[in-house]
């Protein structure tokens, strides 16, 4: 396409968000939902243009009218942004952490600057705080909560945390940044059933997995990729709790309730499973269209709607990892296959097969990552001093007249 061909059929970005008056954070969520098409700009290549036609049509839809009933319920379901938030961006099939480019951040970026980031602490360090770190557990508690599912284990062990019961209600941020801290280092302990540590948690993890300073590296990585991701389902419960003024420790506890759901962090199981049986039947190819047969999905793989390219956490962490010709040749069999590429719930799992981390791990590196965004969202909606309570459409029996 020319540069006068796509003067005639794309607009700017800001002709765009003029046209449907709009914020650009509302254009590129449209664009991340599949309703507006891009295109680069002739010249430049870095520059993004919008289709004119799917803007017409998206300006045509929305002054049609609807009940507020039917834009809410949309709303709920990967439709229009609910809330407003600084924290995290998606647009282009990239994602950004208050303004910064996530994946460049990950290349040297540990977990807690991160958090750092996400809470805007600015120049102030809570981690290097004396008293951070939150004095361990019983040791025959520890022993007897091991066994539990990850989430459970976490949401037992998280109320013995003294600094995360306090009630955020009408405290400053500044206030609550030390329970924070205490919160993460908490948790990442409970995750791999092990005491809290106050060392960097990456290499608390690598120490306790006995990874080398290359596996401890991309561990720090894996962590500082899946520290937030906009409004999942995860996040809007911790705002749902926050909004009420409850304590942090709380609003993690709700955070790794919606996480434990096999359409969110449980999905990494079931990523496991498609791994283990690749393995017993020893061809890729034959597992994938057997599945498809069955008219089964496959697992850790598929266009995710903010990523109609593919998952930039996955591209950025597969290639690091040692090689796999058996996880290469299903990555590249489903990609030819169905055109779908590995997701960040592959990419996890891929990381705990090829530096051979206990059963569960990939999902204890999502928690801990996690942590840090859950915190940075409550902290936020904290701030809005606003009870998130959105009315239910009645679908039962008529009332009564009595």
């Amino acid at each position: 396409m020319d540069e006068m061909q796509q003067r005639e059929r794309f607009l700017t970005a800001e002709e765009a968000a003029k046209t449907l008056g709009v914020g650009r954070a509302t254009l590129y969520a449209y664009v991340s939902r599949g309703l507006i098409r891009t295109d680069e700009a002739a010249d430049d290549p870095r520059r993004r243009l919008y289709s004119a036609p799917d803007i017409e049509a998206l300006k045509q839809r929305k002054t049609t009218l609807r009940r507020p009933g039917e834009i809410a319920a949309g709303t709920l379901a990967w439709g229009l942004p609910v809330l407003s938030s600084s924290i995290t961006l998606i647009a282009d099939g990239r994602f950004f952490y208050r303004g910064r480019n996530a994946v460049e951040w990950a290349e040297t970026a540990t977990l807690e600057e991160t958090a750092r980031l996400l809470w805007d602490c600015g120049a102030h360090d809570p981690f290097a705080e004396a008293g951070s770190a939150p004095p361990g557990w019983d040791d025959a508690l520890l022993e007897q909560l091991a066994g539990l599912p990850l989430t459970e284990r976490c949401q037992a062990l998280l109320p013995l945390v003294a600094a995360g019961q306090a009630i955020t209600w009408q405290r400053d941020s500044r206030h609550l940044w030390g329970g924070a801290v205490a919160l993460m280092r908490a948790l990442a302990g409970a995750a791999i059933a092990a005491q809290p540590d106050a060392q960097p948690i990456h290499r608390h993890l690598a120490a306790a997995w006995g990874l080398d300073a290359a596996g401890a590296d991309i561990v720090r990585r894996a962590l500082v990729l899946v520290a937030d991701h906009e409004l999942n389902a995860s996040a809007f419960a911790v705002r749902v709790v926050a909004s009420t003024g409850a304590s942090l420790g709380a609003c993690l506890n709700a955070g790794l309730g919606a996480l434990s759901g096999p359409l969110h962090g449980g999905t990494m199981s079931i990523v496991e499973i498609l791994f283990d049986e690749v393995d017993r039947v020893g061809d890729a190819a034959a597992v994938i269209e057997s599945r498809l047969r069955r008219g089964e999905r496959v697992p850790g793989f598929g266009h995710h709607p903010l990523y109609p390219d593919g998952d930039p956490r996955a591209a950025a962490l597969l290639p690091l990892l040692p090689q796999d010709a058996a996880r290469d040749v299903l990555a590249q069999m489903m990609t030819e296959t169905t055109g779908k590429r590995p997701n960040v719930d592959f990419a996890l799992v891929s990381l705990r097969r090829a530096f051979r981390l206990p059963p569960g791990s990939a999902l204890a590196l999502f928690a801990i990552g996690r942590t840090a965004g859950w915190i940075a969202h409550a902290l936020e909606q904290r701030q809005d001093d606003k009870l998130i309570r959105p009315r239910a459409r009645y679908t039962g029996p008529p009332a009564s007249a009595e």
